[in-house]
C-alpha cells in the first residue's frame, strides 16, 4: 500500500485528534525504522518513551509469544503469575511495598489521586482533599487529570472540570502561598516533560518531601514519563534521595504494550480495598509478560549505561552549535533542547523527519526520547542527520 493511500484511509475513518507528521512505520528493529515503502528512520521518540527497549527485540517478542499462547487475558478476580511475580520485582527494585497495575499514565494518575483522597478520609474525615500540583505539570487526559494539570493551555473546552487542585511555582515560596488546612498531598514530576523537559531542583523537591512528612501530606510521584529507566535509575525519584508515599508509572513498562500503574509505601499499602479502586485490564498477562521481559532488559546493571548514552548526545548536540538550538538539558534519555527565537520546534521536527531522524516536541522545545537499548551506531546516523540537516 502507497503511503497516500495508508493516509487518505485515515482521514476517512480515524478522529483528526492528532496532528500527525506525513511519515508512516511499518517495522523496525531497536532504534531504526522503515515506512511501508522502505524508507530508514532513526528513531529519537520510541512512541514517547513507550518503546523502551526498542522495536521488536526479540526477548521482549518471546517473552509476549509465550505468554499469549498460554493466556491473554483474566480477571482481577483470579491469580495469574505474571501480575505478581512483576509486583515483585518492581517493590524490590523501588523499595515500594505493593502495586496497583492498569492501563495507562492517565488511569495510573487517576490512581494516585483516589489513593491520597482516601487515605487522608480515612484519617481525617471530609474536607481534607486538595492535592497541590506544579505549574507547567502534565498529568494526563481525562477530565480529573487535566485538572491536575499545571497549564492553563490544557483548561478549556471540557467545563466543568474536576475540583481540589492548586497550583504552586516549583518552590518552597510558591508551595507556601497555594498550602491549607485541606490539602492532602502534592503531586509533581520530578522532571516536567510535556512543558519542555525541566528537571526540578533538588533541594526544593528534598526540601518538599520533608514538608509533606511535617504536615502528614502524602507524596505522590508521578513518573509515567521518567520512570523504568528513562532518567538513568528505574525510577527518576531514586536520584532526588527521596521515598514517595506512592509513585506511579507507565510509558515504558511493558516496552510497547498498553501498560502502567502505580507503587505505595507500607503506610498506604491498606488504603485501597475491594471495591474501591479496579479497572478490567490491569495486570494483564500479556502485558505482565511484556513488563517482565522489559525489566530484565533494563537490568541494575545497565541503568549506568543510560546516563552515558545521555551525556553522549547532549555533548555532541551541544558541540554542534546549531544557529536554531540554545543549551540541552534533562537527564538520563529524556533530553529537552531549547529553540532559538526565529525558528519552531515543528519546523524543526518536520525537517529532521524528511531526513530520516524522528523527533519530538514539548512545550517550546525539540525533546528526545530514544529507545534504551539505542546502539552507538544508531546515535551516531541519528546526530548526522541532525548536524547535516540543521547546521
Amino acid at each position: 500500500m502507497q503511503f497516500s493511500e495508508i493516509k487518505a484511509r485515515d482521514d476517512q475513518y480515524v478522529l483528526h485528534t492528532y496532528a500527525r507528521f506525513p511519515v508512516d512505520i511499518e517495522r523496525g528493529k531497536n532504534a531504526t525504522l522503515w515506512s511501508t515503502e522502505g524508507k530508514e528512520y532513526i528513531d529519537f521518540t520510541s512512541g514517547i518513551g513507550v518503546s523502551s527497549v526498542g522495536t521488536a527485540n526479540p526477548k521482549w517478542v518471546d517473552a509476549v509469544a509465550v505468554q499469549a499462547a498460554k493466556l491473554g487475558h483474566m480477571s482481577n478476580l483470579f491469580y495469574t503469575q505474571p501480575c505478581g511475580a512483576l509486583a515483585e520485582v518492581l517493590c524490590r527494585r523501588a523499595g515500594m511495598s505493593a502495586a496497583f497495575f492498569a492501563n495507562s499514565g492517565a488511569e495510573s494518575n487517576e490512581g494516585l489521586i483516589k489513593l491520597a483522597r482516601k487515605w487522608s478520609f480515612d484519617k481525617y474525615g471530609k474536607g481534607r482533599g486538595t492535592i497541590l500540583t506544579l505549574k507547567n505539570s502534565f498529568h494526563g487526559r481525562t477530565v480529573t487529570t487535566l485538572s491536575a494539570t499545571g497549564q492553563d493551555v490544557f483548561h478549556n473546552y471540557f467545563f466543568p472540570f474536576t475540583d481540589g487542585f492548586r497550583y504552586a511555582e516549583p518552590t518552597m515560596e510558591g508551595i507556601s502561598q497555594v498550602s491549607g488546612h485541606d490539602v492532602c498531598a502534592v503531586m509533581l514530576e520530578l522532571v516536567q516533560g510535556e512543558s519542555g523537559v525541566w528537571p526540578l531542583d533538588q533541594d526544593f523537591v528534598h526540601d518538599l518531601a520533608v514538608l509533606c512528612a511535617e504536615r502528614d501530606w502524602l507524596l505522590l510521584v508521578d513518573e509515567v514519563q521518567t520512570g523504568i529507566g528513562r532518567t538513568g535509575t528505574l525510577f527518576c525519584y531514586q536520584q532526588y534521595g527521596i521515598l514517595p508515599d506512592a509513585v506511579s508509572f507507565a510509558k515504558g513498562i511493558a516496552g510497547g504494550l498498553p501498560f502502567g500503574g502505580f507503587l505505595v509505601n507500607e503506610k498506604c499499602r491498606d488504603v485501597l480495598g475491594p471495591g474501591t479502586h479496579a479497572t478490567t485490564f490491569g495486570g494483564n498477562p500479556v502485558c505482565a509478560a511484556a513488563a517482565l521481559a522489559t525489566l530484565d532488559i533494563l537490568s541494575e546493571e545497565m541503568m549506568g549505561e543510560i546516563s552515558d548514552k545521555g551525556n553522549y548526545l547532549r555533548t555532541a548536540i551541544d558541540a554542534m552549535e546549531l544557529p536554531c538550538f540554545g543549551p540541552t538539558r534533562g537527564l538520563g534519555l529524556m533530553i529537552g533542547i531549547e529553540v532559538k527565537p526565529g525558528h519552531t520546534n515543528r519546523e524543526i521536527a518536520q525537517q529532521l523527519m524528511e531526513n530520516g531522524l524522528l523527533v519530538l516536541t514539548a512545550g517550546p522545545a525539540i525533546r528526545l526520547l530514544p529507545p534504551l537499548t539505542i546502539t552507538r551506531d544508531e546515535m551516531d546516523k541519528g546526530l548526522a542527520i541532525l548536524k547535516q540537516t540543521l547546521a
